[in-house]
């Protein structure tokens, strides 16, 4: 399965980005999936996931009210809407199709990642 994620870029504080990972393989296989990110100089770190139907998501408490994620399997498309943008969610974005069909936080339920895309906020 290869996963190819884009959308990211420059943007100033307070903006909105959508990013956008499309998958090689159909997403309706049970496997949950999500998003996480890496910032310069720190660890990658869980952003959100989604379940394999959509009807259950999870957030990181900073993403909380201001990201959404979204799955359209007939797409095989995997989104992250992020919305009031600030200059901490600097890094690069990967996403990521999970072991199993739910929810998860620990990047080691993850079995296949993107490339990642670099999103940069500006002050």
């Amino acid at each position: 399965v290869q996963l190819q994620a884009s959308g990211g870029g420059l943007v100033q504080a307070g903006g909105s980005l959508r990013l956008v990972c499309t998958s090689s393989r159909r997403t309706s296989s049970n496997n949950g999936m999500g998003w996480f990110r890496r910032a310069p100089g720190k660890e990658r770190e869980f952003v959100a996931s989604i379940s394999w139907r959509g009807d259950s998501t999870n957030y990181a408490r900073f993403a909380q009210g201001r990201f959404t994620i979204s799955r359209d399997n007939a797409k095989n498309t995997l989104y992250l809407q992020m919305n009031s943008l600030k200059p901490e969610d600097t890094a690069v974005y990967y996403c990521a199709t999970a072991l199993r069909s739910g929810t998860y936080v620990d990047s080691s339920s993850y079995r296949y990642w993107g490339q990642g895309t670099l999103v940069t906020v500006s002050s």
